[in-house]
């Protein structure tokens, strides 16, 4: 597609595709679809760069644990053997400590950051928690021998970091992407966490085999460039529109509209996206507490939704591929670990650039509900395969050999479904699903989810895998069928529509299994708005949409759209399609 020079009008099409709402980008019918500009390919760059700090200080502490002057200045002695060749080695509980920390720095951050993000901007508050997780680089770098629990609360203090912006990117992304592009550019986050991870992995193998404290403190004062171009970058960027729009800078919202659409203020699609979001901002006047976001209508199911989502999105079981890894590939002669983190961190990287792709090509319900099929598949086999045949093999056999081929092959199938769909369009569902009041505090919850899981996980697996091996991937594989049916039952398609519409369709009780089809008629898009959450008595016309009077649920009028309009009673009904689900 042709990128236009930043704030020209950008090459503009009929859209003539009908098979994917995607590619409607959220216009009524017969209205021109709109290009890519420069301005928001280097905002999705810049900011994803909070998903590659991320991902690289994830994924540089496994590298550490088997660096033999990290053991000795870290572990405890224990006689020398095949297992420990350096004569050192971390317990469960110290490595599990070391490297889950960061988890619940994480956990903590991305929950405190929704508010402030609330209060003081999604812009300003990036470069303050960039300098947090740099205070925890410089932890970790200063520790000095035996002083395990130095590093660990450096991972702490930079899991802070870490944690909060990864609130406050995706939530930045999604409020500032024109609608056409809003999956690819958030799903640029999850893509730029696998590049931080395969970067670790090779940084880690450069300078593993170093015999001073560079082996390990280089690949963690690299972290520093990272969050130094994220907080300086972010300085030169506009705040998001619609957190403008809501503390009285409308103007200046219009314009960051304008330049990231790459349209004149005065074009029919920025005055309608700007009158959505003035509509909310009058409609949810007033001061609301940070618990009406699971209190407010219908926030409740979407809050606890998205928790779930991120949820399995840990327990797909994409890190226990990363850890049984190395004795899958020893099995069949790789004997270096690095060299398996890379392999398998080459296959995520690659995966994840065609998910970006998909995210604005596919819809998000069916690539999420057959992915999780797939990679339940895949857990079966792999299982199976390394519980009845690989484990009790003898170490170079024919039949080590085999089966750990087929766990291999099997792992990689697996990490391509993760990366092409749960990995990077979780972070698209929930960056959608929430209204602007809510938002910040609602993404704060479900990534809350996420850490607390990914704390979960990477504690306890040593101590699982050493009991039931292989039969671990069982249990994956049966959270892989419980997030087929989270997304097939409960999750409503969002590709293709403004935030303001999705939020209205949550309002609504879309049915989540017709939702792709769903479409609004013409004079109720421009009403969207006047139906807040106080009273949705909305005619049904079929397509699972119940007639509802609400004027007796607490909250606020929750909505960015129009200037108000009765829509009470059949005057402006809200119709389905059973086409092509265009807007």
């Amino acid at each position: 597609m042709d990128i236009p020079p930043a704030g020209q009008e950008p090459i503009i099409e009929k859209d003539r595709n009908l098979d994917h709402p995607e590619k409607s980008n959220g216009l009524p019918e017969g209205k021109l679809s709109v290009g890519i500009t420069l301005r928001t390919v280097v905002m999705a760059m810049l900011t994803a760069m909070g998903g590659f700090i991320f991902g690289f200080d994830t994924g540089q502490i496994s590298g550490f644990l088997e660096m033999r002057v990290f053991l000795e200045r870290f572990g405890e002695p224990t006689p020398v053997t095949t297992e420990h060749p350096y004569g050192y080695y971390f317990t469960n509980v110290r490595s599990g400590l070391i490297v889950a920390l960061l988890s619940i720095g994480t956990l903590i951050g991305c929950l405190i950051a929704g508010p402030l993000a609330n209060r003081y901007g999604r812009k300003w508050c990036i470069p303050a928690w960039c300098a947090i997780f740099s205070i925890g680089v410089v932890a970790q770098v200063a520790v000095g021998p035996g002083k395990w629990v130095g590093i660990a609360m450096g991972r702490w203090t930079a899991g802070l970091g870490v944690g909060a912006l990864s609130v406050l990117v995706p939530l930045y992304m999604s409020e500032t992407s024109p609608v056409n592009v809003r999956g690819a550019v958030v799903s640029c986050y999850q893509l730029f966490i696998t590049i931080g991870i395969f970067t670790a992995d090779c940084i880690n193998y450069g300078t593993e085999d170093r015999n001073d404290t560079g082996s390990y403190r280089i690949p963690m004062g690299v972290g520093w460039i990272w969050a130094l171009m994220l907080g300086v970058g972010i300085i030169f960027l506009p705040e998001s529109p619609r957190h403008d729009f809501n503390h009285s800078r409308p103007d200046r919202g219009r314009t960051t509209m304008s330049k990231f659409y790459g349209l004149p203020e005065t074009h029919p699609l920025i005055i309608s996206e700007c009158a959505e979001i003035e509509q909310v901002m009058q409609l949810t006047a007033g001061n609301h507490p940070w618990y009406e976001a699971i209190t407010g209508p219908r926030m409740f199911y979407r809050v606890a939704l998205a928790m779930a989502l991120q949820m399995l999105q840990q327990l797909t079981g994409a890190n226990y591929f990363f850890y049984y890894g190395t004795s899958i590939f020893q099995g069949v002669g790789i004997n270096n670990s690095y060299v398996t983190a890379m392999i398998l961190g080459g296959v995520n990287v690659g995966a994840t650039f065609f998910g970006v792709w998909m995210a604005r090509h596919f819809r998000r319900r069916e690539s999420l509900y057959i992915a999780a099929l797939w990679q339940f598949m895949c857990f079966i086999i792999f299982a199976s395969v390394g519980q009845f045949l690989f484990k009790d093999a003898a170490e170079g056999s024919s039949t080590a050999k085999t089966a750990g081929t087929v766990m291999i092959v099997f792992s990689c199938l697996f990490i391509v479904g993760f990366a092409t769909t749960w990995g990077p369009l979780v972070w698209a569902c929930i960056g959608e699903m929430f209204p602007y009041r809510y938002r910040a505090v609602g993404m704060a919850f479900a990534t809350s989810a996420n850490w607390f899981w990914n704390f979960m996980l990477a504690f306890f697996t040593p101590f699982i895998t050493g009991d039931i091996q292989y039969a671990y991937g069982y249990v994956f594989a049966g959270c892989n069928l419980a997030a087929f049916a989270v997304v097939f039952f409960f999750l409503i398609e969002s590709s293709g529509k403004t935030l303001e519409e999705v939020d209205q369709m949550y309002l609504l009780h879309v049915t989540p299994i017709g939702s792709a089809k769903f479409t609004f008629d013409e004079e109720t898009r421009k009403s969207i708005g006047a139906v807040g959450t106080d009273r949705m008595d909305i005619e049904s016309k079929g397509f699972g949409i119940r007639k509802r009077d609400e004027a007796a649920v607490g909250g606020v009028l929750q909505h960015e759209g129009y200037a108000s309009q009765d829509v009470s009673g059949s005057g402006h009904p809200v119709t389905s399609s059973g086409g092509n689900g265009r807007l």
